[in-house]
């Protein structure tokens, strides 16, 4: 059956009446991640795993923050009649579980955060990575799967499981796919985890090279109830790779450090959780739980009153468009001869004018490109290339705006346009090695 919108796709394993753990799995991967934990697991707990939007066949419906998988993920669960549960997700299944610990604590009894980062890399690397996906499709992402998930011995040992993660990437929504890589562009609790109140353990392979023991020893320094487990030969999708160590770690920490003052306990020392309804192995649909009135409008005066700065909207918008990268070199450059300008433009041509609602950043991106063409602006131009595919121009798109520059603006102008601009495409859409 089909799943709303605002739900992800779930499956559910084990007895009706056990208390229930979530299951979170990693970007390019399915609930099958899990496969190799289920039998153990779902001898304790009601185990409910769940797709991301686009992968494993679920619907396609991008979500652009981590908050809003939390978010869905919570109306999947009240809808099933779930109200407390246990928490272990892996990389991005890792964030969710964080978001909910620190937006939704009554939630949650106890978290389990797999190769995961209060911080994943930088923005910029996960918006390149969705540009390289937008220009050339997921086949990038899934050829590299391999070598960032798993360690060259069992790599080459489990050539089926190999070829099973490749499939897992080339059969994911593309555009889910990206919208994943914004979420984890933006998301950055580094400041926040003081406030994880739950028992948390933290568990990383030893070869994790995208997050791995020093992102681990940071999520441990700053969540006060945190364990650190790391488990030798293994790389970032650990329970498919040790899948016996991590189980036995999963069910330790669940089995005794989920225990709550405000819980009746069973006789194995298990907090007892409402029995949710008889609910189908795979998703339903679930009806919206409630909808949330908007507030009423401002009064104009009071609206004058509380108006922000638009100096910090406008940083926001600067770093999402340019990144952080190109952002960090122009202020760091700044002196007192130049600072009132960069100040200037970070207030007004980004806060006052990038984040007005009536165009779209990809419409606004077209003009800046136009307009810096008309004016010969080519150090600009290069930038708001790149800029114009972080804001979802593809190549194609980018050339027919500069053909009809050509026409409106002169021949020899978009000639030299499209000597930058090719230049920028080339670098910022060729993976990495």
């Amino acid at each position: 059956m089909q799943t709303p919108p605002k739900t992800l796709q779930y499956r559910i394993d084990g007895p009706d009446d056990a208390p229930v753990l979530i299951l979170g799995p990693s970007l390019g991967t399915t609930w099958h991640m899990w496969d190799r934990q289920i039998a153990e697991l779902a001898r304790q707990w009601r185990v409910i795993r769940f797709d991301l939007p686009g992968h494993g066949g679920a619907p396609a419906h991008p979500a652009a923050a981590v908050g809003e998988l939390a978010d869905r993920l919570l109306a999947t669960l009240d809808g099933l009649g779930v109200q407390r549960f246990g928490y272990a997700g892996c990389s991005i299944g890792g964030a969710i579980g964080v978001e909910l610990a620190l937006r939704h604590p009554q939630r949650l009894a106890s978290l389990a955060l797999v190769a995961a980062s209060p911080r994943f890399g930088t923005a910029d690397e996960f918006r390149q990575r969705g540009v390289i996906v937008r220009t050339n499709g997921l086949d990038p992402m899934a050829r590299s799967a391999p070598e960032h998930w798993f360690t060259h011995g069992f790599a080459a040992a489990q050539p089926a499981i190999v070829e099973w993660a490749v499939q897992m990437v080339r059969t994911t929504d593309p555009g889910c796919y990206i919208a994943a890589c914004e979420a984890l562009a933006a998301f950055d609790v580094r400041s926040e985890l003081g406030r994880v109140g739950v028992p948390t353990l933290v568990l990383v392979g030893s070869e994790d090279q995208v997050t791995g023991p020093a992102e681990a020893r940071t999520l441990v320094a700053g969540i006060p109830d945190a364990r650190l487990a790391l488990v030798p030969g293994a790389s970032h999708l650990a329970p498919v790779e040790q899948p016996a160590a991590v189980t036995d770690l999963l069910v330790h920490h669940f089995s005794t450090a989920w225990l709550s003052a405000s819980d009746t306990t069973t006789g194995t020392g298990l907090p007892t959780i409402q029995a949710p309804p008889p609910a189908p192995a795979v998703s339903g649909p679930v009806a919206p739980v409630a909808e949330i009135a908007p507030s009423s409008p401002l009064q104009p005066e009071a609206v004058a009153a509380v108006r922000p700065d638009p100096y910090i909207a406008g940083m926001k918008v600067r770093r999402e468009v340019l990144g952080d990268a190109h952002v960090d070199r122009a202020t760091d450059a700044a002196d007192d001869f130049t600072g009132d300008f960069q100040e200037l433009i970070t207030r007004y041509a980004w806060g006052e004018v990038w984040t007005r609602e009536g165009l779209d950043r990809r419409t606004r991106s077209c003009v800046t490109l136009t307009a810096l063409v008309a004016g010969g602006h080519l150090d600009e131009l290069a930038f708001h290339t790149r800029a114009a595919l972080r804001n979802g121009l593809t190549p194609a798109e980018i050339k027919e705006v500069l053909i009809h520059a050509a026409v409106y603006c002169g021949v020899p102008a978009a000639n030299s346009a499209f000597k930058v601009a090719r230049a920028v495409i080339q670098e910022e859409t060729t993976p990495k090695p």
